[in-house]
């Protein structure tokens, strides 16, 4: 099966779907496109149903392209092997506004397919297996190393029998790092057609290769094939599905505490303002991490504890490593293990959401 036909069942398919979808009235909020996406995504993570489609509503009106480029995002983020039927029902709905006016408009299809993704079980094993190949220590000598492969080298290794990490640099460096850049990885030109080509040959699903595909065409995002990766190693049944355990939150006007992070004006400013309190983490922030790379530091620390956390999350031992060492090992050269500093940020939060109150 080709490409074009593949996405051409898929896009039959979503318009299946849109016939028994009734659209909720939009109900778009006053805030900036960045809080708007922030929103968006964490609303999906956490199941907030109404938040989400709020944050949609919004960013419709205010970044069109955005909110489609976001929800793909989400989809091979934060979704991934989970639930691969809404990964490739959101990847039928980038086919453009034309496609979209005939089978319902902007708003139909935006609300259906961010409804899709509030309800879809969660994996995020994709992403964190990125951070694994751009940021942990042990893969530095790697991430040059590959600078200098041939195309053929790198999809060699990619097929091997590698620690899963190592494969998805080599892919990354396949695909081109000029294309998907990493402040970690040397700049090279990729040959993204040949990876993709490839990843059918190596005995991968093939439609799932071309709905990779086509979401690295439309974002440009490494994550789409190494949810292809992940797909041929998740167990056929999750050893657990079930529910992180949510710090807690408080409302900041409309928003809920958690829509304020490090990728936000709002988000950097109550960060500043608790870098400033007399408290356990920002005491050792202050001690261990240079002025410069705090709010950074502090930022990536809060997605550990509060942001990367998912509602109805589909849990697989592969899975659960990569994130703990993720969240553990990959928080740079002054933090070689963040245990500490990522429980006294669980039991500050609620000094964290007073300021995020206050910006």
């Amino acid at each position: 099966m080709n490409g074009p036909e593949t996405l051409s069942i898929l896009r039959h398919e979503l318009a299946r779907h849109l016939l028994q979808h009734e659209p909720p009235v939009p109900d778009p909020l006053d805030i900036s496109p960045w809080l708007a996406m922030a929103l968006l995504q964490k609303a999906i993570r956490r199941g907030r149903g109404q938040f989400a489609l709020q944050a949609a509503a919004t960013l419709l009106r205010q970044s069109h392209d955005g909110f489609w480029r976001r929800c793909a995002v989400i989809a091979f983020e934060d979704i991934g092997v989970a639930d691969l039927e809404t990964v490739s029902l959101v990847t039928a709905s980038l086919a453009g506004k034309t496609f979209r006016s005939k089978v319902g408009g902007e708003w139909a299809v935006g609300s259906f397919i961010v409804e899709r993704l509030v309800k879809a079980q969660k994996c995020r094993s994709a992403d964190d297996l990125l951070m694994l190949a751009e940021r942990h220590p042990a893969y530095e000598h790697l991430r040059l190393g590959l600078t200098y492969c041939t195309i053929p080298e790198l999809l060699a290794f990619v097929r091997s029998d590698a620690p899963l990490p190592k494969r998805a640099l080599a892919l990354w460096y396949a695909l081109g790092t000029d294309r998907c850049p990493s402040p970690q990885l040397r700049t090279r030109k990729g040959s993204p057609q040949i990876v993709f080509d490839d990843l059918c040959e190596a005995g991968h699903p093939h439609t799932l290769v071309e709905i990779a595909r086509e979401g690295f065409r439309r974002t440009g995002q490494v994550l789409c094939p190494l949810v292809v990766l992940l797909a041929s190693l998740k167990p056929e049944r999750p050893a657990l599905i079930d529910d992180d355990i949510f710090p807690p939150e408080t409302l900041c006007g409309a928003l809920p505490s958690w829509a304020l992070d490090v990728y936000s004006r709002e988000g950097q400013q109550a960060l500043r303002r608790f870098l400033g309190r007399d408290c356990k983490t920002a005491r050792w922030v202050r001690r261990h991490v240079p002025p410069a790379q705090r709010i950074k530091f502090l930022g990536d620390i809060l997605f550990a504890v509060e942001g990367g956390l998912l509602r109805n999350h589909y849990r697989w031992p592969l899975a659960d490593e990569l994130r703990r060492s993720w969240a553990i090992e990959c928080q740079g050269p002054f933090c070689p293990d963040a245990s500490e500093i990522i429980s006294m940020l669980r039991s500050d939060i609620s000094l964290l959401n007073a300021e995020r109150q206050h910006v």
